[in-house]
């Protein structure tokens, strides 16, 4: 049995405390601020739960004696110092950030934390899945040439202007609209604007557009470096999305005002479960002489986990981090210290308890003839490999 603290009871958290209590192999405690957010959970009676202050390290380090492992689910912002809790209590750290400035702090902890502890941010869906999908698609490749990775979790039945109903952190939105995004453009590393490069494309009829967004490549742009000509992320959405969001962000300003912006948010956009999320990875690059591209995509649907129904960006997000976690204290990632997400390895995460919720709420659309893909990631012998990437 092994012992993990969930700090946050909120969407996400509270799922991965379902999956990880529910495979009897775990005793969970989760911790959050709020105490009506913890009782109002169908599963606070199945774990121990308890009201915390997460930003007083002290308190953190107390409830962390005797855990192996600790999960923030707390918005990125509270990351650092539960990073820094972990450490000083001995036990590994996993997180969900998107927010590049919170994962360098937590490689910085990782750097001083005693020997034999694991610091594994950016454990989701993007950051997190698709850099792990991107990094094992691009070992087939003698030489890489491009590397385009799409994601959005979108509704299934969009109703006001935006084409959007909240899914997930509204900061955590907030922050990949407005921040910076990290890219490879002939071969260089250069920083995005966010909201630009604007894209159109279809997928199994339905039409979406794609832009720049912070933060979904995780750590792919330092391990690729030097190695591909081009290497990008962008957000899916349907269309006439971005030029709403940038009137909202660019000519009214509120970019500078963030706590404005959620606010407005949170007052007219519906929260929904009825969501899909959708993954589009395509490589390019040169094996046997030829120019080839191999492409995977999937649609992500809502579930009904344990009698609960859970969302698509919620089943996808947590399944994620859980399989990390599990592989981790199975033996399966043996490292230490800072862990990249393209460090894990695709086969052991897609047979893992958890990491097989992809397979199995997934439709896999590859043969699309909207993606043109001449393979599918399952056509391909996963223990054959043509290069090294990492």
């Amino acid at each position: 049995m092994k012992y993990v603290t969930i700090l946050g009871a909120g969407q996400i958290g509270s799922v991965i405390a379902s999956l990880l209590h529910q495979s009897d192999s775990y005793t969970v405690q989760l911790g959050d601020i709020d105490a009506q957010s913890l009782n109002r959970l169908s599963i606070s009676n199945l774990v121990n739960t308890f009201v915390i202050d997460v930003t007083d390290e002290v308190e953190i380090v107390k409830r962390l004696e005797g855990q192996d492992c600790v999960v923030s689910a707390c918005p990125y912002w509270l990351n650092s110092g539960i990073a820094r809790a972990a450490a000083k209590a001995g036990v590994s750290y996993f997180d969900l950030t998107e927010d590049i400035t919170t994962t360098n702090a937590v490689r910085s902890i990782a750097k001083t934390a005693p020997d034999g502890l694991l610091f594994a941010p950016q454990c989701g869906l993007a950051p997190g899945f698709i850099g792990i999908l991107a990094h094992h698609l691009c070992s087939y490749f003698e030489q890489l040439d491009e590397v385009k990775l799409r994601v959005g979790a979108l509704p299934q039945y969009p109703s006001n202007a935006l084409m959007y109903n909240l899914t997930w952190s509204t900061r955590g939105l907030i922050n990949e609209y407005c921040n910076s995004c990290d890219a490879i453009q002939n071969g260089q590393r250069v920083q995005g604007v966010p909201l630009e490069e604007l894209e159109n494309f279809s997928l199994n009829g339905i039409s979406y557009e794609t832009f720049n967004t912070s933060g979904g490549l995780g750590t792919l742009c330092e391990t690729l470096a030097e190695k591909v000509r081009t290497l990008n992320y962008k957000t899916i959405r349907y269309p006439g999305h971005c030029d709403l969001i940038k009137f909202l962000l660019n000519d009214l300003r509120l970019n500078k005002r963030h706590d404005l912006l959620q606010e407005i948010f949170e007052h007219a956009i519906p929260i929904t479960q009825q969501d899909v999320v959708i993954s589009f990875c395509t490589i390019t690059g040169w094996r046997d002489g030829r120019l080839e591209q191999v492409s995977d995509a999937r649609k992500i649907y809502p579930l009904t986990l344990h009698g609960e129904p859970v969302s698509a960006i919620q089943i996808s997000t947590a399944a994620s981090l859980c399989a990390v976690l599990d592989m981790y204290l199975s033996g399966k990632i043996s490292q230490t210290g800072f862990l990249k997400q393209e460090q894990v390895d695709l086969k052991h995460f897609l047979c893992n308890r958890f990491g097989r919720y992809y397979a199995e709420a997934s439709e896999d659309i590859s043969n699309s003839p909207k993606v043109q893909s001449n393979y599918k990631t399952s056509d391909i012998d996963i223990n054959k490999k043509v290069a090294t990437v990492a």
